[in-house]
């Protein structure tokens, strides 16, 4: 086989020479010769174009996407700040008792409170963040941090208790719900 490849070569060298001294000879051959040439330029240019003008492409396609996703969720370290506010206030609503609820100063003080906790809700709810939904549902690693097991009739793997809320915006968590998780009874 090398043989017949190395005597191909000299075919195409002979071949070529041939075509040389008869291209001197004959401007018409030459001329051909010259518009193969830049015919061949022409379809590498016009590949390259083609593949410029693609690549240009796809990255103004990317550009628009993390242009999208940068403007979608600027807001989610502001948010995540939140959501310490949110918990404070949350606490603060579950520690008053039926008393000081009784209280008229106090129960405008609460009201007060109660009004900002159900504002910020409603910033939360504008801006794409939810609470995830915890108790009931079964343990979700990417939603759902597991803080301690409970011995429980319902099925292992149930969330069973909310230590503290987690929190979504849009598809994007915020923070995981800490939560206890059913497991057999001993």
């Amino acid at each position: 086989m090398t043989e017949v490849t190395k005597d191909e070569e000299q075919l195409h060298e002979q071949a070529e020479e041939i075509r040389k001294e008869t291209a001197e000879a004959s401007p018409e051959v030459a001329e051909h010769d010259r518009v193969a040439e830049l015919e061949q330029q022409l379809e590498e240019l016009k590949s390259k174009a083609l593949y410029a003008a693609a690549e240009t492409q796809n990255v103004r396609r990317r550009l628009e996407a993390e242009k999208e996703q940068a403007s979608s969720y600027a807001a989610a370290g502001f948010a995540r700040d939140m959501l310490a506010i949110k918990d404070h206030l949350d606490r603060a609503l579950a520690a008053v008792t039926d008393d000081l609820r009784a209280d008229k100063t106090a129960a405008q003080f609460l009201a007060g409170i109660e009004a900002t906790s159900r504002e910020l809700d409603a910033v939360f709810q504008r801006n794409g963040v939810s609470r995830i939904k915890s108790v009931g549902e079964p343990l979700d690693p990417h939603r759902h941090q597991a803080m301690v097991e409970m011995p429980s009739d319902q099925e292992p793997g149930t969330i069973v208790e909310e230590m503290q809320p987690g929190y979504m915006m849009k598809d994007r968590l915020l923070r995981p719900a800490l939560v206890a998780v059913a497991k057999k009874p001993d």
